[in-house]
């Protein structure tokens, strides 16, 4: 993370440590990922759930603690283009994006180098890795004290609202993880995009890194996953980053009962941004989204956000947070 706050090392419950983002916090954190252990620390898009990536019990343990579906990767994080091509092939159009944007919010999905000693769990079985290099200074610090790749979702219980603070984290994993760094607020506070670069480069998932700055670099435009295609990296779940409540997109105008997350000129109860600062409201998602759930909001009307630059990640993560729950979907087919 950028921001260097005031944070507190003291216990949150009897089993998840708060560390601070100091020497003496990042070696505890260290060491709990050598033994196995779980530690949520921040990135500049997320706080993400970290495991030594070649341990499969560690592994084993983010998908519990997160109630994750097993078929669904996990991010491997790494503190270099070098650390990078130890666990994947990296060919030209991956260097050659990954040199321009890297450090920061973009995963490549590449194929999986032979020796790579990453466990199955990380990649679901499959012979792609994803894999990113993190901008956030705590990320960084932490991935080069640690000398290994670090698998790490989203630190928060699967199919919820992504945590920006690690107050988020707490209130979400608290007695089920070993320690969470409190590195303050995320920067960017949006995913980062991920693209599958095994062959035709496709766009996975919109994010941190606007779709047009990568298609700019490789000259050609991306091509959207088919629907209903096996996720082959994090964030392709339909139903995802949910509220408690239930969701209603493109409101101009609040109904009776629910609550109003405004953008731009249309004000609400929240506002993503006042000024339709699209970089402001990527940053504000998910915090807004747990202010509606600490507001007990079960009706949440959404103003319509443009669908242009990280506008499209944003609605991309509004869209799913909207969907119907798996239980919803299960119920209906009855």
């Amino acid at each position: 993370m950028d921001s260097d706050p005031a944070t507190e090392t003291q216990r949150h419950s009897s089993a998840t440590l708060g560390l601070g983002p100091d020497d003496a916090g990042l070696a505890q954190a260290v060491e709990i990922l050598r033994d196995g252990g779980l530690v949520a620390f921040p990135t500049e898009t997320v706080y993400g759930l970290g495991a030594d990536a070649r341990n499969g019990e560690a592994v084993a343990r983010i998908y519990e603690a997160k109630g994750r579906p097993s078929f669904n990767p996990l991010i491997v994080h790494v503190a270099s283009l070098e650390a990078a091509g130890e666990i994947a092939e990296l060919g030209g159009a991956a260097k050659a994006v990954a040199r321009v944007l890297w450090p920061g919010p973009l995963t490549l999905v590449l194929p999986v180098k032979e020796g790579s000693g990453l466990s199955s769990l990380v990649t679901a079985g499959l012979a792609s890795v994803a894999v990113r290099m993190p901008a956030g200074r705590v990320a960084r610090r932490l991935l080069e004290a640690f000398g290994g790749p670090i698998a790490a979702p989203s630190a928060n219980p699967s199919g919820r609202i992504s945590p920006t603070t690690a107050t988020h984290v707490f209130a979400g994993l608290s007695g089920k993880i070993d320690a969470v760094i409190d590195g303050g607020t995320c920067r960017v506070g949006l995913e980062s995009t991920i693209i599958d670069l095994n062959g035709t480069p496709r766009l996975l998932r919109a994010g941190g890194v606007p779709v047009e700055e990568i298609e700019a670099l490789l000259r050609l435009p991306l091509v959207a996953p088919l629907p209903g295609e096996v996720p082959t990296a994090p964030g392709q779940l339909a139903s995802h980053y949910a509220p408690k409540g239930h969701m209603r997109l493109e409101a101009e105008s609040a109904e009776p009962g629910e609550t109003h997350l405004g953008f731009g000129p249309v004000a609400g109860d929240l506002t993503l941004s006042a000024t339709g600062n699209l970089t402001e409201a990527a940053a504000q998602l998910f915090d807004c989204l747990h202010r509606l759930d600490a507001m007990g909001a079960e009706q949440i009307a959404v103003a319509p956000v443009p669908d242009e630059g990280l506008g499209r990640a944003i609605n991309d993560r509004l869209r799913r947070a909207a969907a119907p729950r798996e239980e919803e979907a299960v119920s209906a087919a009855r």
